[in-house]
């Protein structure tokens, strides 16, 4: 208990830097490896509390790595700072109210994800530091989490392959240990490519490359259902050919985007789709051509990890929120469904309760949750090393993930206290995993056990790079 008091109290004394820091990148929210501004602010903050930096970790401009510590076991927590389009939004308001610039927003709360992970790592450094211990801390800040498989790159490239465990959180609206449950997934560009002409007077000399794309829109949709009920295609048009009617449009490209529960799941479903572009094609008398954009594995869990993270929480108790913040709380849901309301619960495995506006409680570890699944890069990181993480209430219940209510939160009172409550979780979980060399063995052989039954293999070809930008200009 004595060690996990001295880390909070730790957690507490950083925590204003944390709180400028997550406000900062709220206002400046940068895309998929173009966090040029995001890195800085989370480098120049590394460089401030004394850690070693290194720059463009696997060769990514917007990644960073913050090491302090020596010798011993290495404990990695894992940030993120990339915002999403189309969400900007005032904030501390619950109304839908764009501010000006290109509609970006932190819709997911990555500006507090990253923010609050920094925060447990330079805690963690003090710790060592003050009490004299053999370890290292590493904060790792990775881009491009929205769509563009930056950890998959990192864990490809071999940035993780001298960490003994790694931690790390996500903004929801309940505190708990995240149920080690995503579905692996990819993106691949279908490009068909026929032949332009006019569609009045030589229809007949045209081959339709948006026929193609239309016509493997619907073998897709046929597909749907004879394919998992948890499996999941989604398709969005990159290229439609032109805005010109009576031109047969010779180019177009869409993009799928593919899930399922499982790399083994995946790798048959995409077969199966490219299978339907080829058909397309053939049907057309266009070509196809396809490209892998990016690609992410499931979560691994591992249940030595869950149990400290989870033994932290029970010590720490609930976030504690305060009239002002349920208030506020209150104003949200105002903005939302009962439907909205009700499915954060059940997403939890939790009894749906309407008059509550935040979390007040940590989801038992036990509980099992219902409702839609997504996708996540931290997925890759977890087949590369043991790893656990954590779910901290930031916002109000029921507030939809990627939506503009959930931006309108990110400066607030419930921001700002959910970041430092779950840095104090990740900070006592790295302090546990040191000082018990038990827990941390365990997790290795948990790791090792599941890894054997189904070994790594990463789902990015190996020519596949991500889409770096060069500058933040």
């Amino acid at each position: 208990m004595q060690n996990t008091e001295e880390i909070w109290r730790l957690v507490d004394a950083k925590a204003p830097d944390a709180i400028e820091l997550a406000d900062r990148v709220w206002g400046t929210p940068e895309l998929c490896y173009a966090e040029f501004k995001s890195c800085a602010a989370h480098t120049e903050l590394l460089e401030q509390h004394g850690f070693r930096v290194t720059k463009n970790v696997a060769g990514i401009p917007t990644a960073v790595m913050g090491e302090a510590g020596e010798d011993g076991p290495v404990i990695a927590i894992l940030g993120e700072y990339d915002a999403l389009p189309g969400l900007s939004n005032e904030a501390g308001i619950a109304e839908h109210k764009m501010l000006p610039g290109d509609g970006s927003g932190h819709g997911c709360g990555h500006n507090l994800l990253g923010a609050a992970s920094l925060l447990a790592a330079s805690a963690v450094k003090d710790w060592l530091a003050e009490n004299g211990v053999k370890a290292r801390v590493r904060y790792y800040g990775c881009p491009a989490e929205e769509g563009g498989a930056a950890k998959g790159f990192m864990v490809r490239a071999g940035v993780f392959n001298d960490v003994d465990m790694a931690i790390c959180w996500h903004p929801a609206a309940f505190t708990g240990v995240n149920e080690a449950v995503s579905l692996a997934n990819t993106r691949i560009d279908f490009t068909f490519t026929g032949r332009s002409s006019h569609a009045a007077a030589a229809p007949e000399l045209g081959r339709s490359a948006l026929d193609a794309v239309e016509l493997m829109n619907v073998g897709v949709n046929y597909m749907r259902e004879h394919m998992p009920s948890d499996a999941r295609i989604h398709y969005a048009y990159l290229d439609a050919g032109g805005i010109a009617p009576n031109v047969v449009q010779g180019r177009a490209t869409v993009r799928y985007l593919i899930r399922a529960k499982d790399l083994v799941g995946l790798n048959a479903l995409v077969a199966r789709v490219r299978k339907i572009g080829d058909g397309a094609a053939l049907m057309t008398e266009t070509t196809v051509t396809t490209k892998v954009v990016s690609a992410v594995s499931n979560l691994l869990a591992n249940t030595p990890l869950e149990q400290a993270m989870y033994d932290n929480m029970m010590r720490l108790g609930p976030p504690q929120f305060d009239d002002a913040d349920r208030a506020y709380a209150r104003e949200i849901q105002g903005t939302l469904s009962d439907e909205d309301i009700a499915t954060a619960f059940r997403r939890h495995g939790l009894k749906v309760e309407r008059d509550k506006p935040l979390c007040d409680q940590i989801v038992p570890i036990d509980a099992k949750g219902g409702g839609g699944v997504g996708s996540t890069d931290v997925g890759d990181v977890s087949w590369a090393v043991p790893m656990v993480q954590a779910r901290g209430a930031t916002y109000a219940i029921g507030t939809p993930g990627h939506s503009w209510q959930l931006t309108a939160q990110g400066k607030s009172g419930i921001a700002h206290k959910g970041l430092v409550h779950v840095a104090k979780i990740m900070a006592g979980t790295a302090v546990d995993a040191i000082m018990k060399p038990e827990l941390l063995a365990a997790a290795k052989a948990d790791h090792k056990a599941r890894t054997d039954a189904h070994p790594y293999v990463c789902p990015l070809p190996p020519d596949v790079q991500p889409p770096i930008k060069m500058s933040g200009d």
